[in-house]
C-alpha cells in the first residue's frame, strides 16, 4: 500500500525565534507562526486527508487544528487529529532550550567542530544526535539509533491504521530536525539540504507500507 504523506513543519514558535533548541519542549506559536499553520492550510485545502498526525507539542498540535480547519472549510471531511510521542522531534536532553550555536558548541568542540553545520560536514548527520548524547551530562539527549527507532515507530502507526486504503493522503506535523534528517536519509542528489525546512513549509513522501522501514519512504517534494 502506498500512502502520499504531506508532511508540514509546524509554524514558528517563541523558542524558533530566539533560536534555541526546543526538541520536547513546548513552546507556543507566535503570531507568525500561526500565519504560517494558514499559509500551509491554504496550500493543502484541495486535498481529502484520509488520516491526520502530529506530535503531543502544542505547536504541532496548533498547527494541525489550523489547517484542518482550512481544509475542513473547503468542503473536506475532517479526520481525527492522532497526537503521539513517536511524532516529536529529536530529544535534546539537557540542551533543551539552550541557544542552539551554545549546545552544538558544546557537542562538536571536543571532536573538532564548533558547530553544528561542521559536525555534519566533518561526522555526518548521525553524529550530531551521538555527539550530543555524549556531551550531555544526563545522556537524556537521543542517540542516531535512539531517535529513529522511535520514527520508525510513527511511521508504523500509520501504516497499522485499518482505514487507510492505498492512494489515501496523510497529513502529518513535523519538525525541522525530522525533515531534514528524514531528507538525508531517503532524499535523491538533487535535493538542497543546505537549509533546514522553513515553518509552514510542505514536504511529500511516498509511504510504503509493505517494505522495510529502510526502502519504504520516497520523497517527491521537499521544502515546498
Amino acid at each position: 500500500m502506498i500512502l502520499h504523506l504531506h508532511l508540514v513543519r509546524h509554524g514558528q514558535t517563541y523558542f524558533n525565534r530566539y533560536n534555541r533548541l526546543q526538541g520536547w519542549s513546548n513552546s507556543p506559536l507566535t503570531e507568525a507562526g500561526l500565519a504560517d499553520a494558514v499559509t500551509a492550510g491554504e496550500k493543502l485545502k484541495g486535498i481529502d486527508f484520509a488520516a491526520a498526525y502530529c506530535s503531543d507539542t502544542t505547536r504541532a498540535q496548533m498547527t494541525a487544528e489550523r489547517i484542518l480547519d482550512i481544509n475542513e472549510a473547503a468542503g473536506h471531511t475532517r479526520p481525527t487529529l492522532v497526537s503521539d510521542m513517536h511524532f516529536r522531534e529529536q530529544c535534546y536532553g539537557y540542551y533543551e532550550g539552550q541557544d542552539m550555536a551554545m549546545a552544538w558548541y558544546a557537542a562538536g568542540a571536543p571532536h573538532g567542530a564548533k558547530t553544528y553545520n561542521e559536525i555534519v560536514s566533518k561526522f555526518g548527520l548521525a553524529a550530531t544526535r551521538d555527539f550530543l548524547k555524549e556531551a550531555d551530562p544526563f545522556h537524556d539527549a537521543e542517540s542516531d539509533e535512539e531517535y529513529w527507532t522511535r520514527v520508525e515507530g510513527a511511521f508504523a502507526l500509520i501504516a497499522a491504521n485499518p482505514a487507510l486504503k492505498d492512494g489515501d493522503d496523510v497529513l502529518q506535523i513535523s519538525h525541522g530536525n525530522t525533515l531534514l534528517s528524514l531528507a538525508h536519509r531517503f532524499g535523491g542528489d538533487d535535493l538542497d539540504l543546505s537549509e533546514r525546512p522553513a515553518n509552514g513549509s510542505v514536504t511529500v513522501l511516498d509511504f510504503d507500507t509493505d517494505k522495510p522501514f529502510a526502502e519504504a519512504i520516497t520523497i517527491t517534494a521537499y521544502n515546498r
